[in-house]
């Protein structure tokens, strides 16, 4: 591991240590990300005298003036309250690292190294490093509701390793106790982009949901397990299990953070399907609008992630049967993507269409042909411009009939188009994927 470099005129004479995920992941032999430092012995006014600019208002961090690298002085904590912000600071000269590691989470969060790479490693992270185990440091790791996330979230980004038996039983511990009640919405959300960006984002559901957390942190997800589909189109029968299928095939086929979040939601619906009409799910398109609403207020969820899940979530299924509509409708459709003046939008909601077809026991890597017409239809649709019918001398309203009729025709041509290339005889493309929602499923 190579040494930190701190030996510069702004550092010289600090006691400064490199701690946290880049230790961590250069053990790992992983990229590192950006580099923290923990200074022990100075006071604020030191740091403040050698240049480094202030951040933070809860405790003591600091900008090194070159190298815009994060420096937190040395500091313990004591809970005084419930949730993240339940805390008391102290940043002082007489704080050790010792002290400073020790109210971190985990134990392989909790290494450090000085100038000359020398690891100083006191809860042994580094062993739960080569045996592949997420285990907290200590009894203070229940004050912290936010450190179950953050277990889950290193949970999906390291999918080989298992959690400590002591550490599962200790969050189980949390919830019953109602800690995790007490979660900051912003932290939820900041902690569940980071694991909805990850290789396979559906580990992060299934240890909160083993730990008992997704219950409080995310109902609407908790909700769709235990909720049955039609077998015949969902072998693997359960709702949640095929809403985490579907995370994981949006993040396969790299999605944004948005398609991956409308994933997560799209059929939120199916919760609030009334049992007697189960395992189909008519109008879930619709019923599952207020909830996603629901979880994008709670958690203060970006405008462009709402309004693709949104979107996603309302119009799945017109995308799943794009073969079977009218041009009239899939330019409505194309209207509701607004996708005449945000072209792109159109290619993150079939990517999350095309991941919904694919979250599926045995269809994980089915072709997805509605997704390729609809692209056509909609460049084709675009590709239409109001100088020709000016130049007919027709004007206002009359302008824009005339460009509908000349997109609607574009549309059915390319369609027509589709319809000869794919040879619809030899061809076995479900074109009607989602069942119990009205028409029966037919291959053509």
């Amino acid at each position: 591991m190579s040494p930190t470099d701190n030996a510069d005129a702004v550092t010289r004479g600090l006691k400064c240590y490199q701690v946290g995920g880049s230790v961590r992941d250069a053990l790992l032999g992983l990229p590192a990300p950006d580099r923290d430092f923990v200074v022990v012995g100075a006071s604020p006014e030191e740091m403040l005298r050698r240049g480094f600019r202030p951040v933070g208002r809860d405790f003591p961090v600091f900008i090194h003036p070159r190298t815009g690298e994060e420096y937190a002085l040395a500091r313990t904590e004591r809970k005084s309250g419930h949730g993240y912000h339940g805390f008391v600071f102290h940043a002082g000269p007489d704080v050790s690292l010792a002290d400073d590691l020790a109210r971190r989470d985990l134990t392989i969060n909790a290494i450090a190294s000085d100038s000359e790479g020398h690891l100083i490693d006191p809860y042994h992270g580094r062993l739960d490093l080569a045996s592949g185990v997420l285990r907290h440091i200590g009894p203070a790791f229940a004050e912290d509701p936010v450190r179950i996330l953050r277990l889950a979230r290193f949970a999906t980004r390291f999918p080989d390793f298992r959690i400590a038996d002591a550490t599962r039983d200790l969050c189980r511990e949390m919830v019953r106790s109602g800690e995790v009640s007490h979660l900051v919405a912003e932290r939820v959300w900041q902690e569940m982009r980071k694991a909805l960006m990850h290789e396979r984002p559906s580990r992060f559901f299934d240890v909160l949901r083993e730990l008992g957390a997704l219950e409080v942190v995310l109902p609407e997800i908790h909700a769709l397990f235990g909720v049955p589909q039609p077998a015949l189109f969902h072998p693997e029968i359960d709702t949640g299990r095929h809403t985490l299928m579907v995370v994981d095939q949006a993040a396969r086929l790299d999605g944004s953070l948005a398609v991956r979040f409308a994933s997560l939601v799209h059929d939120l619906g199916k919760a609030l399907t009334p049992k007697e009409q189960w395992p189909s799910h008519r109008g879930h398109e619709k019923r599952g609008l207020a909830p996603i609403e629901a979880v994008c207020r709670r958690l203060a969820v970006p405008n462009d992630c709402r309004e693709l899940a949104l979107l996603v979530g309302e119009f799945h299924l017109h995308a799943h049967r794009a073969f079977e509509l009218k041009p009239v409708t899939v330019l409505k459709l194309f209207r509701r993507l607004d996708v005449f003046r945000r072209p792109e939008r159109l290619g993150e909601f079939l990517v999350a269409c095309k991941a919904d077809l694919r979250g599926r026991l045995g269809r994980e890597n089915d072709p997805y042909l509605q997704a390729g017409f609809l692209e056509r239809a909609g460049a084709a649709a675009r590709a239409v411009e109001a100088a020709p019918f000016l130049d007919q001398g027709l004007e206002g309203e009359a302008v824009g009939r005339a460009m509908d009729r000349e997109r609607l025709a574009r549309i059915e041509a390319v369609r027509s188009d589709f319809q000869s290339r794919m040879s619809w005889g030899r061809s076995s493309i479900l074109l009607s994927s989602e069942p119990g929602c009205g028409r029966p499923i037919r291959k053509p």
